[in-house]
């Protein structure tokens, strides 16, 4: 196996259940994954299908009850400890009182980069989210689309190989959000990373994809894993080709496919 198809995330017979006062919830049951270097995986499905919960597993931030999961080939621990994941959160979780070049340092003040080193990747970072110039602006003096491009710089200041992106457009209009898609595109051609994203649009899962993973309401499985043969590189207007439009059907027929299930059980 060469280096460049080497497995980032293996999930094996994964399953989550958390025990609540009204009796177990099964947040994930047999989730069978393979996540590749370079790949981008959207994870699509209905709320509380368990995508936000998978990508926090992968994370180390739950953890799983049942089966296996490896991240670069260690546990989620390690992978935690090593650093090995930039995670970017719903909402830009911004310090108010830290410019945007002081919230991008944080993880490099926690992991001990000298001053010059911070200021060397906070300069790249935010040349490769647009933001260069913003850097002495605090949060609150940016749009929403801004701030979230900021989270981005943040999470990859310190260069994991691993970005976890948990519905990061979703409070967005959608102009903004089309913008964002095309300019994170563009970050992932240029960095090589490995992108976890998860969404609830349909059109977004298609767009920035090279693997959609459709999800079932609760219990959550993974009921298609669908591999995108668009083109790396990929303007607006490839959303009206039909090949575009075919796999969209393909994510639809899933989700729908998912609830037939969860009606029959």
């Amino acid at each position: 196996m060469t280096s460049s198809h080497a497995s980032v995330v293996s999930a094996r017979d994964l399953g989550l259940t958390f025990n609540t006062g009204d009796g177990p919830v099964h947040a994930l049951t047999g989730v069978n994954l393979e996540v590749k270097k370079g790949d981008f995986v959207s994870f699509i499905g209905p709320s509380g299908c368990g995508k936000t919960t998978f990508l926090r597993v992968i994370a180390d931030l739950e953890k799983p009850t049942s089966g296996t999961i490896t991240v670069n080939g260690t546990t989620p621990e390690d992978a935690r400890k090593n650093r090995s994941y930039g995670y970017v959160f719903q909402a830009a979780a911004l310090y108010p009182w830290r410019t945007i070049e002081k919230n991008i340092a944080l993880p490099l003040e926690i992991m001990g980069y000298s001053k010059a080193e911070q200021q060397a990747r906070i300069a790249r970072t935010l040349d490769l989210v647009n933001l260069t110039g913003f850097g002495k602006k605090f949060p609150w003096q940016l749009s929403g689309g801004m701030q979230q491009r900021a989270s981005i710089a943040r999470a990859l200041a310190f260069d994991a190989d691993l970005l976890l992106m948990d519905e990061p457009f979703g409070a967005l209009d959608e102009i903004v959000r089309d913008h964002l898609n095309e300019q994170l595109l563009k970050l992932w051609a240029a960095t090589e990373k490995t992108i976890c994203f998860v969404t609830h649009s349909i059109p977004e899962a298609v767009y920035l994809s090279t693997k959609i993973v459709v999800m079932s309401p609760r219990p959550g499985r993974v009921t298609d894993v669908i591999d995108s043969p668009l083109p790396k590189e990929r303007p607006l207007d490839i959303r009206e080709t039909p090949e575009f439009l075919e796999i969209a059907h393909r994510v639809r027929e899933g989700l729908r496919a998912g609830h037939s299930y969860e009606e029959h059980v």
